[in-house]
């Protein structure tokens, strides 16, 4: 996995703190838009480049995060990650992952004595975590009205 990560100068967070204003009108009409791409002009040498409406939805993203002083990587979902990669992602200690590959609740595979998570089972795992997570507190909560625990 390749990534790239830079510490986002003042001057490049200024520049995406005043660009914030027309792309966010131009992504609330995109949105009502519908349609199957988006025209990007490029000022210096006039040429038209049609991106996909995910494309410019990831790229003001990427400007609001710059305007708030955030580094960005951008990984696929297919991008094989390492444990402490995968730990940082889920924001648990690297043992935990490790814990977590050896008893099979995460698929990896072994890169010579490296193990290694796709990041896309990381995502479904969080999602599946998060799921059971507002499943169970809406039972607590269902419980806790109805024994009248003065959660209303």
């Amino acid at each position: 996995m390749e990534t790239k990560t830079e510490q986002i100068s003042s001057y490049e967070q200024q520049l995406a703190n005043e660009s914030i204003g027309v792309l966010s009108r131009v992504s609330e009409s995109i949105v009502g838009y519908g349609g199957d791409s988006v025209k990007l002009v490029f000022q210096e040498s006039r040429e038209i480049v049609s991106i996909p409406p995910k494309a410019f939805e990831l790229f003001f993203e990427l400007i609001q995060n710059m305007a708030k002083g955030k580094s960005v990587t951008i990984l696929t979902n297919d991008a094989e990650i390492s444990t402490q990669q995968a730990a940082d992602f889920l924001k648990v200690s690297r043992p935990y992952v490790v814990k977590l590959l050896e008893n099979k609740v995460l698929p990896f595979k072994t890169v010579g004595r490296h193990r290694r998570v796709l990041l896309r089972d990381l995502i479904d795992y969080e999602n599946a975590l998060k799921k059971n997570r507002e499943s169970v507190l809406d039972e607590l909560t269902q419980v806790s009205q109805e024994l009248n625990l003065g959660y209303e």
